[in-house]
């Protein structure tokens, strides 16, 4: 038995739920929607207890595999994730790593099979609503831009989704954001310093209001503590936390019905 509507994400990695979606899945947990999040990959080419990328000499993998598990479970709960399923594949890399041509990096899957277990998944929960990445996968990375093309691949082939949403930032206001954080002598991950920044607000279908959760945001990305790049997000003031995290923008990728009311429901005119 599966709740009346459900949201699913697909993400690439252990943390991305924290960073892209928490909001939502927070937001929409509250109100009793089953929440489940696909995640691709194992992340481990994470930040391992030496405080090694994945690309230096002597980096410790399975410390990493099994630390990250850990914090994404701990995480999921914290943001209202009802179910966390993990294809297991291995992290690709930033791209020009040498990982990308590992056989079983994400980036290197076969995109009809991946979607066609995406899709059973997504007929299993009874999805109406999934969110992934934008096809450059927001900052793109190959495993991003990897999630994206499977999701699509999955939801041309789910008679019941209703909508695919991609998180995107506008322009206009990451550049400010980005502009006090350095003004502030913040240090901000890879994700933040190399969006994509051509997003103009006229692509934007849905605006969340999440500020309420953005203390539980900080709190979840605090829960991947391994990952130390984020470490400056999670000593952030909250006034400037949440000029970034207080609020969510989607971009409406797909929809079945020819208008929607989404403005601010990613459901908004489902019934």
């Amino acid at each position: 038995m599966t709740a009346s509507k459900t949201l699913v994400c697909v993400h690439a990695h252990p943390d991305d739920e924290s960073l892209f979606t928490a909001g939502i899945t927070a937001h929409y947990a509250e109100r009793g929607y089953q929440i489940i999040l696909v995640t691709c990959t194992s992340g481990l080419l994470g930040i391992d207890n030496n405080n090694l990328p994945g690309s230096a000499p002597g980096h410790n993998r399975e410390y990493v595999r099994a630390t990250r598990a850990k914090e994404l479970q701990d995480a999921a709960h914290l943001v209202g994730i009802s179910r966390v399923v993990t294809l297991g594949y291995e992290d690709s890399g930033l791209a020009g790593w040498q990982q990308n041509s590992a056989p079983l990096a994400f980036m290197n899957c076969n995109v009809e099979a991946v979607g066609s277990t995406l899709s059973a998944l997504f007929a299993e929960v009874n999805a109406s609503v999934v969110v992934t990445y934008d096809e450059n996968g927001f900052y793109g990375h190959p495993d991003h831009v990897m999630a994206n093309r499977v999701t699509r691949n999955a939801v041309a082939k789910s008679p019941g989704v209703e909508r695919l949403y991609y998180p995107v930032m506008p322009s206009d206001l990451m550049a400010d954001f980005v502009f006090r954080a350095t003004s502030e002598q913040v240090s901000l991950p890879t994700w933040v310093t190399d969006a994509s920044v051509d997003i103009d607000r006229s692509l934007i279908s849905t605006v969340m209001d999440v500020s309420r959760f953005s203390r539980l945001k900080q709190q979840a990305i605090a829960t991947h503590a391994s990952q130390t790049d984020n470490a400056d997000l999670v000593t952030m003031n909250p006034e400037l936390f949440a000029m970034l995290f207080g609020t969510e923008f989607y971009q409406r990728a797909f929809t079945k019905s020819p208008t929607a009311a989404d403005g601010t429901d990613l459901f908004g005119g489902l019934s």
